[in-house]
């Protein structure tokens, strides 16, 4: 390396000391200047330079250049006297240029060098392989993707013939033909496929230096495109299972912004998709709180939650459940249930459910209404009597409900799915009921059925035959009867041959049997072959409590007999029905509301107390003796105000009979226990009730 001595010291000897310093291209050896306090000579101390006051003392044939920076001309001449033949004397405004100019270049070099390593990187991060070569076919780049899908090492690549790597290549033609060659396949040798593109290289002036090529391995595009392929699917169904829901179905994102709602959701809430898609959750909230965010916040599902949403505050049930993949929360999805459809699915599966029965029994145990300590005693044996084979003899007013209970027994035991046939023994004329009953032979008897007939004992074979009125039957008849009950076998009417049968008797009748015993006309041997299980149903004076069930189940079945749609009994007409004594039991309750309902207005949805006929023998809802009672029609007052105090003073009444219990007030009235308190509240009478 030359050695270099710098004379002067000052600001442009400092900048060139520093700027050789830092190249390091020559070795500066002394560094001169007169005023010992030039900064020059400070820093050359510092980088161990050697320095002087005269450069006179100090020259020698050693030094090979003598950058002179004192800017002064006689010194650059003395300089240029006394050097030797061999030593450089450079001014210091060309040194500064050389030094800047050998920076520069250095700074260059850098920056290609930093570029170069740039542009390595990104090519051998990319997933495709890349292939570059000169003129020649060469390989100059062969990236780390390349190396994976060829099977060779960069440093075993550059610099040789493509075609040594890849022999069955097209690059080459490339170069030849200086066309661009797009989505080629191609087979390497060790049994890969691929797609490649091919580029020829030209520069500006239409010079060739080259071509490259791009490549990725078909696999990972086949195995890519069916998963995008498998994914479209996959969303196609869960789109088309969502919109063919009937429920409301919306989603939304981590922070609770709307991302998906369905069509039935629009229908239910009244809101459009622009209305949700990207808004909070509370958008369609109406009533309530957002159960999107609380399951946000808590990770946990809820359900069954009733609120209100859209414009239209829509009664709805609302059940939401977070969305979590790998352990992160993405959102959450919620299902609302429209509450006023669920409601009308309910009266129709109830309705569903009473028509919907065998043909020969209607009706289960579910359908009988019994809350009062009679009526469940009575049910409670019916349900014990349905699983044994014994006969059960039903006992109790007209209308009371034995033929339900009939049909409810024979349902419920291990014959449902057998016949059960219905005989109304009062119904059918003495000369015909044993025909009708055990069936006749042919030729038994004029206007006979040509190979005679079954009777409904073997038509009802393996189920259950329903004997109503049993009191009315002829002597001849309960004997025939008798023998049915003790052998379990029938003769035809004009036929000598048992027929053996295996059936279950239910008996019914509303007189007494015990009455026809002592007078002789019911057989005292068949009595007690019916009476093995004697199952009492009260009449509904006994279970007045039960009325607003009834009447609710007999609106069902009038509605649906008559077209119409009437919702319910008012509470002052349900009063008027409970002070009734009801000597035709429920079959006269539905004949009174069918008679109500018949005389109503299509407009009108409850039975009010001037629809209903009048009652005769039913109690005063007020009494004639009571002074302010009787004021009451004295008084200018309006309809409604008159019920209403009639209404509270019923309250009361039934109040003070049950000691103050509101419970069983409530229960008497046919009220919830919250709507009596509110009637308490209304008419004042809740500080005066009894505690």
């Amino acid at each position: 390396m030359q050695k270099v001595m710098i004379v002067g010291a000052g600001k442009g000897g400092t900048s060139i000391l520093k700027i050789l310093k830092e190249t390091a291209v020559l070795d500066v050896k002394l560094v001169v200047d007169h005023n010992p306090n030039a900064p020059g000579l400070k820093f050359a101390k510092q980088e161990g330079i050697q320095t002087g006051s005269d450069w006179r003392t100090l020259l020698s044939d050693e030094i090979d250049i003598i950058i002179e920076v004192t800017g002064k001309h006689e010194v650059f001449e003395e300089l240029r006297d006394a050097r030797s033949k061999n030593t450089v004397l450079i001014p210091g405004s060309v040194a500064f240029l050389i030094s800047k100019l050998m920076e520069e270049k250095e700074e260059l070099i850098e920056k290609l060098r930093n570029e170069t390593y740039k542009h390595d990187l990104i090519l051998n991060s990319t997933d495709d392989g890349m292939i570059v070569v000169n003129v020649k076919g060469e390989i100059i780049f062969f990236n780390k993707s390349a190396e994976k899908i060829v099977g060779y090492k960069s440093k075993n690549a550059i610099g040789k013939h493509i075609t040594d790597i890849i022999p069955n290549t097209e690059l080459i033609r490339v170069i030849e033909s200086r066309r661009v060659e797009v989505n080629r396949e191609l087979v390497l040798m060790n049994g890969l496929k691929i797609i490649t593109t091919r580029i020829p290289m030209v520069d500006e002036s239409g010079r060739l230096f080259g071509a490259f090529a791009v490549f990725k391995d078909i696999t990972e595009v086949m195995n890519l495109a069916e998963e995008v392929t498998n994914l479209k699917e996959i969303q196609t169904m869960l789109q088309a299972i969502i919109q063919s829901s009937d429920d409301a179905i919306s989603v939304v994102d981590d922070i609770g912004r709307g991302i998906l709602i369905n069509r039935a959701y629009s229908r239910i809430t009244g809101l459009k998709e622009s209305e949700v898609i990207g808004k909070p959750a509370t958008a369609d909230i109406s009533e309530g709180d957002s159960m999107h965010m609380k399951v946000l916040q808590t990770r946990r599902a809820v359900r069954g939650v009733a609120m209100r949403v859209g414009p239209n505050k829509k009664e709805v049930v609302v059940n939401v459940a977070p969305i979590i993949v790998d352990g992160k929360l993405k959102g959450s999805v919620g299902v609302i249930h429209d509450m006023s459809e669920i409601q009308s699915l309910n009266r129709e599966l109830t309705r569903a459910r009473q028509i919907i029965r065998t043909l020969e029994a209607k009706y289960s145990f579910e359908d009988i209404i019994g809350t009062s300590e009679e009526m469940t005693l009575a049910i409670e044996q019916a349900r014990l009597g349905a699983k044994t084979p014994a006969t059960v003899l039903l006992r109790g007013e007209s209308g009371t409900g034995k033929e339900l209970f009939a049909h409810a027994i024979h349902n419920a035991s291990d014959r449902k799915f057998n016949k059960f046939i219905r005989v109304n023994c009062a119904a059918i004329s003495e000369s015909l009921l044993e025909s009708e009953l055990f069936g006749y032979e042919d030729g038994a008897f004029s206007g006979a059925k040509r190979g005679g007939k079954r009777g409904f004992f073997e038509e009802a074979n393996n189920g259950s035959i329903f004997l109503d009125e049993i009191g009315e039957l002829p002597a001849g008849t309960q004997a025939k009867l008798l023998r049915v009950l003790q052998e379990q076998e029938i003769v035809r009417v004009g036929g000598t041959k048992p027929i053996p049968i295996n059936v279950r008797v239910i008996a019914a009748t509303n007189v007494n049997l015990e009455k026809g015993m002592a007078n002789k006309s019911f057989r005292e041997d068949l009595y007690y072959r019916l009476n093995r299980m004697p199952i009492q149903i009260p009449p509904l004076r006994k279970r007045i409590q039960e009325i607003p069930l009834l009447c609710v189940r007999l609106l069902q079945k009038i509605n649906r007999d008559y077209g119409r749609n009437v919702e319910g009994v008012t509470e002052i007409a349900l009063s008027q029905l409970m002070a009734y004594d009801w000597p035709g039991n429920v079959r006269e309750l539905e004949n009174i509301l069918g008679r109500a309902i018949i005389f109503m207005h299509y407009h009108e949805t409850m039975v009010d107390i001037h629809h209903l006929p009048e009652l005769k023998n039913s109690k005063p809802l007020v009494k004639k003796t009571d002074k302010q009672d009787i004021q009451v029609f004295e008084l200018n007052q309006s309809l409604s105000a008159l019920l209403e105090n009639y209404e509270s003073k019923i309250i009361l009444q039934t109040l003070t009979r049950f000691n103050g219990n509101k419970t069983l007030t409530a229960k008497a009235l046919g009220l919830s226990l919250r709507n009596l308190y509110y009637k308490l509240e209304k008419y004042g009478l809740a500080n005066n009730s009894m505690q």
